[in-house]
């Protein structure tokens, strides 16, 4: 991998990974349009921890009184009906879906999971979901002529079975073109969360499943080498930096603007991609991953 395409490539996950166009999605078709081999899985699980430190720093507080509360919970019964203890456990719960999925369909999600026919087709799919969940949100949100504005729920209001339905839909996009802000954001607006608290949720559950796979990522190429780690190391800082900006103008935006535009992009990209594998002029398949 070349330092020009790790620049490129970094830039990519730092914008697209908390919008729900899908980071993997737009790596994999990135390469495929330049011509590059396939970054692969593994550079996208490393490059992931430089916007989860994006994440760490920009909820910093909010992390900090999670853990704090959730350590002092399991010495101090008092606490353990404190909301930030609870959060704890739910992020953890949360997790499990796609630690346990992650695990069981790794090579699938190396390789037939990367099929740009795949892609495109999650990419429309999921596009129409947002699409769906985002209507049902402004609805509730205005009201209309025959019925006064629904109050939608908080994390005040989160379980442990709504912290599940999240975490299962945080684990569709171990499929690139689902997108993982994308999939989770929708599902707690079908539960019925406001968008804000749906996606402060979906960022903090992040954070366990992407360090993970980062780190278990990173294992695993310490002993086969097949990483090209300068470019890869620089990818992810230049993901940190985009990503942080990212963050802080994404927060802002679904505070009161519709997911409508992301959800038009998915559907003309899918159909684009879809178009020109089937003419013949991008090959579904990935190149030989980078190294």
């Amino acid at each position: 991998m070349s330092w020009f395409e790790s620049l490129v490539l970094g830039l990519v996950q730092g914008l697209t990974e908390f919008l729900p166009v899908s980071s993997s999605a737009h790596l994999r078709l990135t390469a495929a349009f330049s011509g590059w081999k396939d970054p692969g899985a593994a550079f996208t699980a490393i490059t992931q921890i430089g916007t989860e430190t994006a994440v760490l720093i920009y909820f910093r507080k909010d992390i900090g009184r999670i853990i704090s509360s959730w350590f002092r919970s399991l010495f101090d019964r008092t606490m353990r009906h404190d909301h930030e203890a609870q959060m704890g456990w739910l992020v953890i719960v949360g997790s499990i879906p796609i630690g346990v999925l992650g695990v069981t369909l790794k090579d699938q999600i190396e390789g037939p999971f990367r099929d740009l026919r795949v892609t495109a087709t999650m990419l429309i799919v999921v596009g129409l979901v947002i699409g769906i969940a985002d209507r049902m949100a402004a609805r509730d949100e205005t009201g209309g002529r025959h019925r006064a504005p629904k109050q939608r729920k908080t994390l005040e209001n989160l379980g442990v079975k709504d912290g599940l339905i999240f975490g299962l839909c945080q684990a569709c996009a171990l499929i690139p073109g689902v997108s993982r802000s994308g999939a989770t954001i929708s599902g707690g607006l079908f539960m019925g969360y406001r968008r804000e608290a749906a996606a402060r949720y979906s960022f903090l559950l992040a954070i366990p499943a992407v360090l993970a796979s980062g780190a278990f990522e990173v294992k695993d190429s310490l002993g086969e080498g097949h990483v090209d780690w300068p470019p890869t190391l620089f990818a992810t800082v230049i993901a940190f930096a985009s990503g942080y900006a990212v963050i802080a103008w994404f927060m802002k935006w679904i505070s009161n603007k519709s997911f409508m535009p992301f959800v038009w992009y998915r559907i003309a990209l899918g159909i684009v991609i879809i178009a020109l594998v089937g003419a013949g002029a991008l090959s579904p398949h990935a190149a030989e991953s980078a190294g």
